[in-house]
């Protein structure tokens, strides 16, 4: 189970007015003079109802005019913190999408009375969202979450129903009739591409992707792997993820692996236990570090030794396993080093006191300007590509082989419209078509 706060919101002296106050869900609450009986009284009145309500507004002033946006989206992101996690207790990344919707409406309407948020302040909302770049699909996923956050209100009766039922009638934006831009295609990796970027990744990373395009699974359902989630009995391996996209409908994921693919998971499988994850960040970081001694020029009575010049409480340290944002980041290291753009955009070293340093993303960012740091985004939005595209790629191998209909299978997806979306079509069919009709 997730870790509930356990702190209890203090009781505080006001310097102005002299008066005890405690702060309960934003809204402070006044008690009366600092240190007396009936500030104290008052204090553990209010903090045991506090507590009851299940650290929310009671009703009483959940429905006063008072109720800003903010005090909602504080109670909600309490019940959020422990709604959208996983079995073993881990948080979704639902969380992000939720804190990403909310920024906007807390920045235009977090002050402002809930009772009053109505259709036009929530196209507001969009408008913002519109102009500082959202695409059409994604804004209309966070308007949605916004909806939601309203309707959990109405739920535990901190505003009316009529306020949720005002907002439902904000309909999506639509293609071709919105400024917002719309989404990019995701497309496969070109194959040149991907081996471009094997010399920059560790062995772990590499087999991840290796997977990935022989199984067709997501980042999210190989980087926890391990030997005891594998069912090895039969010719084609098999493994049913406990955490996957579609978990939580009760929906049930197989991935199968080959022969290819079991060779590369018996690398990892043949040197640990079976309960321990077989592509390990922090044996990656080992890994990298013994490779770095090797190929040191000064003699080993000289210097550090792998690993011992680090610091005693480092701010971040590699984990067991990889996650899908750290598997990301190093295939974009890996993209930036195997692709590097023109010197006159690059990153270059300044000096210091010390020597020669790397210069700060600010001072990169100030000496480019504004035009070339745009084309150095649209450099890398070039030549760098994500691991979710390889399930594209993998699809899209799928289907020209074998049909639709069993890349649906292999992709685990429910409709074969779903598959549409991974599956790019072969152009090459329809050209050899055409030269034999037309």
């Amino acid at each position: 189970m997730p870790k509930l706060n356990g702190r209890v919101p203090r009781y505080r002296r006001h310097k102005r007015s002299g008066q005890a106050i405690v702060t309960l869900n934003g809204r402070d609450h006044y008690l009366g003079p600092h240190g007396s009986q009936t500030s104290v009284s008052e204090y553990d009145r209010l903090v045991a109802e506090w507590l009851a309500s299940g650290r929310r507004l009671e009703q009483a002033e959940a429905n006063s005019p008072t109720l800003t946006t903010n005090q909602i989206i504080h109670a909600f992101w309490e019940h959020a913190q422990t709604h959208y996690r996983r079995p073993d207790g881990t948080p979704t990344s639902e969380l992000g999408n939720f804190r990403q919707a909310l920024r906007p409406l807390r920045r235009l309407y977090g002050a402002s009375s809930a009772m009053q948020f109505g259709p036009k302040a929530l196209k507001a909302v969009r408008e913002h969202m519109v102009s500082v770049g959202w695409c059409r699909s994604n804004i209309n996923k966070q308007i949605s979450r916004i909806k939601s956050v309203f309707r959990w209100a109405v739920e535990n009766e901190m505003i009316p129903a009529e306020i949720h039922h005002a907002l439902l009638a904000v309909r999506g934006l639509q293609r071709g009739r919105t400024i917002a831009r719309e989404p990019d295609a995701v497309k496969p990796v070109p194959e040149n591409q991907i081996i471009a970027i094997k010399p920059f990744v560790s062995r772990q990373v590499w087999a991840l992707i290796q997977l990935q395009l022989l199984s067709g699974a997501r980042a999210g359902e190989l980087v926890g792997l391990r030997g005891v989630d594998l069912k090895t009995s039969e010719a084609i391996w098999t493994v049913e993820p406990e955490q996957h996209k579609t978990a939580h409908f009760g929906c049930i994921k197989r991935i199968y692996f080959g022969p290819q693919a079991q060779k590369i998971l018996q690398l990892f499988l043949s040197d640990r236990p079976l309960d321990q994850h077989l592509f390990s960040a922090k044996e990656a970081a080992e890994e990298h570090r013994h490779i770095r001694n090797s190929l040191r020029k000064t003699p080993a009575s000289c210097g550090n030794g792998p690993g011992t010049n680090r610091q005693n409480l480092p701010e971040r340290t590699p984990r067991s396993c990889y996650t899908v944002a750290s598997y990301r980041r190093a295939v974009e290291r890996a993209c930036d080093k195997a692709f590097p753009p023109p010197e006159t955009l690059a990153r270059r070293r300044v000096k210091s006191l010390s020597g020669l340093r790397w210069e700060s993303v600010a001072e990169w960012k100030s000496r480019l300007g504004p035009d070339d740091w745009a084309k150095l985004r649209s450099w890398r939005m070039a030549n760098r590509w994500h691991p979710h595209q390889l399930r594209h790629n993998a699809a899209t191998q799928i289907r020209k082989e074998f049909g639709i209909e069993f890349a649906r299978i292999i992709l685990g997806h429910r409709s074969a419209s779903i598959t549409e979306i991974y599956a790019e079509l072969d152009d090459r069919k329809a050209v050899s078509i055409m030269q034999k009709i037309g």
